[in-house]
C-alpha cells in the first residue's frame, strides 16, 4: 500500500464544497514522511475553495492495471486515503514543494529549487494527514 502511494504518478483528490456537491480532481502529489503534499494556485480555484470549506478529504491512487478480457476481469492495485488537509506556510510549505521536485524532477533539482524560489509565492501547498489508509490489489 505504501509503495503504491510512494510511486503513484498522480492521485484523485475528492473534496466537498459549500454547496454539498462532491468534486474529484486529478493532482500531482508527493508522499513524504507519511503525509501527502500537493499544490494549487494561491487562494483561488474550485479545489482551493472546497478545501477552505472542509478539510476532510479522500485521496485515491490507482497503480498498475491490466485488463484481462478472457477472464472478464482486471489486474489492479489501488489505495484510498481518508484524512485532513491543511494549508502550509514557511518550512513545511518548502518541504512540500521540494518533495514534488524530488518526485517528478529529481534530475533537475537545482533548476527546480530556482523555480520554487520564483514561483512559490504564487502557490499554495497543502498536506493531507491520513486518518485511515486502505489498499487493494489483484495481481494474478
Amino acid at each position: 500500500t505504501l509503495e503504491i502511494l510512494k510511486n503513484g504518478e498522480y492521485g484523485i483528490l475528492s473534496t466537498v464544497g459549500e454547496d454539498g456537491i462532491p468534486y474529484g480532481v486529478p493532482i500531482s502529489y508527493a508522499w513524504v514522511d507519511g503525509k501527502i503534499f500537493f499544490h494549487c494556485a494561491k487562494g483561488k480555484g474550485h479545489k482551493f475553495e472546497n478545501l477552505m470549506h472542509s478539510s476532510q478529504v479522500c485521496f485515491t491512487v490507482v497503480g498498475a492495471t491490466e485488463v484481462l478480457p478472457a477472464e472478464f476481469g482486471t489486474k489492479y492495485e489501488s489505495v484510498i486515503v481518508f484524512g485532513t488537509a491543511q494549508r502550509l506556510e514557511g518550512e513545511e510549505k518548502q518541504k512540500g514543494l521540494e518533495g514534488l521536485i524530488d518526485k517528478y524532477s529529481s534530475q533537475h533539482r537545482e533548476a527546480g529549487m530556482e523555480y520554487i524560489a520564483k514561483a512559490g509565492i504564487a502557490t499554495d501547498v497543502f498536506v493531507i494527514r491520513p486518518d485511515r489508509i486502505s489498499g487493494k490489489a489483484r495481481r494474478k
